[in-house]
């Protein structure tokens, strides 16, 4: 049977989850990993904080490449010009006309880390409502190319209550978070985009901050496409959660995901 062209990408993110999914009820998480490829010793990158995190995946280089800090992504815009430009920015240079969308419980993701001015429609918002707006738009814009999602809960019940299986309240954000993502997965396959879709979800760390722990930045990455082949370098590697773009994008020099 010949495979099915990718059309969009999901990116689906939730902020400080690690791989604590293991000791957390995540039902979908878990039947979604059983659809595709995943593993839960991808490794943060360091320090496993939000900003230099996010900034990695989403602009695909090192933090001490991107400079991307919580305090520089809350009040500066990223350089419009920058020889590590984001995902988003690229994906505008090779569809000129496609719908780009940037949902982010933690708003320096759509002030400081996605560039300003390059048709990305972008909401800040607490999760349950950010995810019901998802969904709203998904189901107005079946033509979106590129989406990108960060819930925030389980990094903001870290901070409050600790990270790891001893912290009832930060697992319980966990599960909440899964709940979250079984809508918008629902969404998806409602709106029959499923089967030409990649749908890529992960973390950006488990908690550690500037001297992480080694279950701080052990995340989980699942990467998943019905009807498209779909791979992921096995756990033994220790895949970087930098993302890969399964259709060419424009290259730019020292790129290293």
């Amino acid at each position: 049977m010949a495979e099915k062209r990718i059309e969009r990408v999901f990116i689906l993110g939730m902020d400080g989850a690690g791989n604590f999914n293991q000791q957390a009820h995540t039902p979908v998480l878990d039947a979604f990993a059983a659809r595709g490829a995943f593993t839960n010793e991808a490794q943060a990158e360091s320090p496993t904080i939000s900003a230099q995190c996010w900034g990695s995946v989403l602009h695909g280089v090192k933090p001490e490449k991107h400079g991307l800090t919580n305090e520089s992504s809350a009040s500066e815009r990223y350089p419009d010009v920058s020889p590590y430009p984001s995902v988003f920015k690229l994906a505008r240079e090779a569809w000129p006309e496609a719908k780009f969308a940037s949902f982010t419980g933690w708003s320096p993701i759509n002030y400081g880390i996605v560039e300003e001015g390059i048709g990305v429609y972008k909401r800040s918002l607490p999760d349950q409502q950010l995810v019901d707006e998802l969904c709203a738009y998904v189901e107005n814009n079946p033509d979106v190319k590129l989406l990108f999602l960060q819930l925030d809960e389980p990094d903001g019940s870290g901070h409050r209550h600790g990270y790891g299986p001893e912290s009832p309240a930060y697992l319980d954000a966990i599960a909440s978070c899964d709940r979250l993502l079984g809508q918008v997965l629902q969404t998806i396959e409602q709106a029959g985009l499923m089967a030409s879709s990649l749908i890529i979800a992960l973390t950006d760390h488990g908690g550690g901050g500037l001297i992480p722990s080694i279950t701080a930045a052990s995340i989980r990455w699942i990467r998943t496409c019905s009807g498209a082949a779909s791979a992921l370098a096995s756990s033994r590697e220790r895949p970087s959660p930098r993302c890969r773009w399964p259709i060419p994008l424009p290259s730019r020099h020292g790129r290293s995901g």
